[in-house]
């Protein structure tokens, strides 16, 4: 079973050279640590930076430099700051190869639910219906299941959507997953977790071919 960090990491394997890349709130923001040394890649915030770089050690933070979710960031050489207009057209404009989201449920065919649980205060949708709308290749990094060990990965969602059928690919905790019009197609196990138990925590439409390989880190 992996953490956040393994999911991160996993993740990571996901980003090719000379990608555009937004990352969300939470795991995906994970995501900028792993990514090889040898590739290229341009991490983009919504709220206007282009050239993230991993988070900062402890005490070498700069609070003027932040992502979306208000987060205190590094910036790689060459990164540059621009307004938030100029951000969304790059997004609007699908000039982003790569979008990372976090989720709170998934439905089997690709809608996602990530930004509100009716009754709780929220910050807001921010960017995220910009990005699923325009965005041409979706991930998603989340826990398969709830704290109450209830599925989020589900034949329909249950929360308010911020997008329809628009999410590829998901990585869990305990599984890689893509989103095919039959359902959830399990791709790879975390390591140690077996099919059965990826069957038991998923609610949709899950489909196994074959011998599903271990996750490779």
């Amino acid at each position: 079973m992996l953490d956040k960090n393994g999911i991160a990491k996993r993740i990571a394997k996901e980003v090719k050279d000379g990608y555009y890349v937004n990352l969300g709130i939470g795991i995906p923001t994970m995501v900028a640590n792993f990514v090889r040394d040898d590739i290229s890649v341009e991490f983009q915030s919504e709220n206007g930076v282009l050239g993230m770089g991993p988070f900062p050690f402890e005490g070498e933070e700069d609070a003027d430099i932040i992502n979306a979710g208000k987060q205190t960031i590094t910036t790689m050489p060459g990164a540059s700051f621009f307004d938030s207009v100029t951000s969304f057209a790059m997004i609007r404009g699908q000039h982003v190869d790569l979008t990372i989201l976090g989720a709170m449920e998934v439905s089997d065919k690709g809608d996602i639910a990530n930004w509100k649980i009716p009754g709780k205060m929220v910050k807001g949708m921010g960017g995220a219906m910009d990005l699923v709308a325009s965005a041409e290749n979706i991930i998603v990094a989340m826990m398969h299941t709830n704290r109450a060990g209830e599925s989020k990965l589900l034949k329909e969602c249950t929360l308010p959507l911020t997008g329809v059928g628009c999410v590829k690919k998901i990585v869990t905790n305990l599984a890689v997953l893509e989103v095919t019009t039959d359902g959830f197609k399990l791709l790879e196990r975390a390591p140690g977790v077996s099919v059965e138990a990826i069957e038991n925590a998923t609610n949709g439409r899950l489909i196994i071919e074959g011998d599903i390989p271990e996750m490779k880190l």
